[in-house]
C-alpha cells in the first residue's frame, strides 16, 4: 500500500473512530446532533455529496442536503462547482436529475492526484460496509 492510500486509510479510520454514523449512506443531521458529531470532519462537503450521489445518484438535492446536514442551496452550489470541475454530469430524466460521477478523476490537490475520486469512493464505501458488518 502506498503512503497516500495508507494516509486515506487512516483518515478514514479516524472519522468513523471520532463520530461513527449508524449508516454512511443515511445518516441525517437529526442523528449527527444526538450523537454530539464534532463541529469538523475530515471530509469536505463536496465529498459527501459526492457519496450520497454515489450510493443513489437519482437522490433530489433536499434528500442529499438532508443526509449530509447542510441545506439544499449549499449542496446546489456544491453540484455546480463537480460539474464545472468535471467530477459528476447532470443528466435530466422528465422533471428529474440523476447524476454520474467520473470516477477517473484525478483528486485536485496535488499529494493526491495520482489517485481517482473512484478510489477514494471505493475506499470510503468499503469501510462502512466492513463497520456494518461488525
Amino acid at each position: 500500500m502506498d503512503p497516500i492510500q495508507h494516509h486515506l486509510k487512516m483518515v478514514v479510520a479516524i472519522h468513523y473512530i471520532l463520530s461513527p454514523p449508524s449508516s454512511i449512506m443515511q445518516t441525517s443531521i437529526a442523528d449527527h446532533s444526538m450523537n454530539k458529531h464534532p463541529k469538523w470532519t475530515f471530509l469536505t462537503n463536496h465529498f459527501h455529496v459526492l457519496i450520497q450521489l454515489h450510493s443513489n445518484p437519482s437522490l433530489v438535492l433536499k434528500e442529499v442536503a438532508q443526509h449530509i446536514g447542510i441545506t439544499e442551496r449549499a449542496v446546489q452550489r456544491i453540484i455546480v462547482d463537480l460539474e464545472k470541475g468535471g467530477v459528476i454530469e447532470r443528466q435530466r430524466i422528465g422533471r428529474q436529475n440523476r447524476y454520474r460521477i467520473n470516477l477517473d478523476q484525478p483528486l485536485r490537490h496535488p499529494l493526491e492526484a495520482k489517485h481517482t475520486i473512484g478510489e477514494l469512493l471505493n475506499l470510503i464505501i468499503a469501510d462502512s460496509q466492513d463497520l456494518k458488518s461488525q
